[in-house]
């Protein structure tokens, strides 16, 4: 599959199928306390009025949940239709169409980003390009977020929502992210991995990374020389005092 083939497949997935997805995962009802505890300790990690993306979007239920904890957050995302629910659920955030693979974003520009599950459509040969992206725009002590189904084996839908569209979702090992992560310059703080939640209807495990890009050392100059210390003369002899 080329570049072009996985990425059209992604954008006409999810403008078909936009509306009835957000109306299935309104808000974050349709996630986890778990999930929600993960995404609120994230904002604290960043700071409060830290910079923030959301790459991968979608209809802006996550940037609007982290950008009321703080943040400076906007969002990310491939599909159109997606973009047209965040605007419109969100009229005070910003929204962007761009892809992962090609950040228009600036070098060291984020305190933050966040891949809520955006990388589960991209096959593997082209991840280590997406996390040095990620790596690229975040300035050094920045923060990633990486949320994907955990397993080997992917998942073809054939139908969504009453839909026929294809796509395949891919499914990775903790693992083997650290180690795509590792190679692009972070550093892990975190991994997360709890079991399906069968009441959400969720095939399998969740896994969520925490990963930092290494803050600029920290310069100390040291002197060449160091200054003669004061000498002090100590009296040979002391004077009698007067009687």
């Amino acid at each position: 599959m080329t570049d072009a083939d996985f990425v059209t497949q992604t954008r006409t997935f999810y403008d078909t199928v936009a509306e009835d997805y957000a109306v299935h995962f309104h808000g974050l009802h349709g996630t986890t306390p778990l999930d929600r505890g993960l995404l609120a300790g994230f904002a604290e990690l960043v700071g409060e009025g830290g910079e923030v993306a959301d790459l991968g979007c979608g209809p802006g239920r996550v940037t609007a949940f982290l950008a009321a904890r703080g943040l400076s957050f906007f969002g990310l995302d491939l599909s159109s239709s997606m973009l047209a629910i965040a605007r419109r659920e969100n009229p005070g955030l910003r929204f962007e169409q761009g892809s992962i693979l090609e950040l228009d974003l600036p070098d060291n520009s984020l305190d933050g980003v966040v891949s809520w599950y955006s990388t589960i459509h991209t096959p593997l040969d082209h991840l280590p390009g997406v996390f040095a992206g990620f790596h690229r725009v975040l300035r050094p002590g920045g923060h990633l977020l990486l949320g994907f189904q955990v397993g080997d084996e992917p998942r073809r839908h054939e139908e969504a929502f009453g839909h026929r569209v294809a796509l395949d979702f891919l499914r990775r090992r903790p693992e083997q992210m650290t180690t795509l992560l590792e190679a692009a310059g972070f550093t892990l703080r975190s991994r997360t991995v709890r079991e399906a939640d069968e009441e959400l209807g969720e095939p399998a495990a969740q896994a969520c990374l925490v990963a930092r890009k290494p803050p600029r050392p920290t310069s100390w100059s040291t002197p060449t020389s160091w200054s003669t210390p004061i000498s002090w003369s100590t009296p040979t002899s002391w004077s009698t005092p007067a009687t």
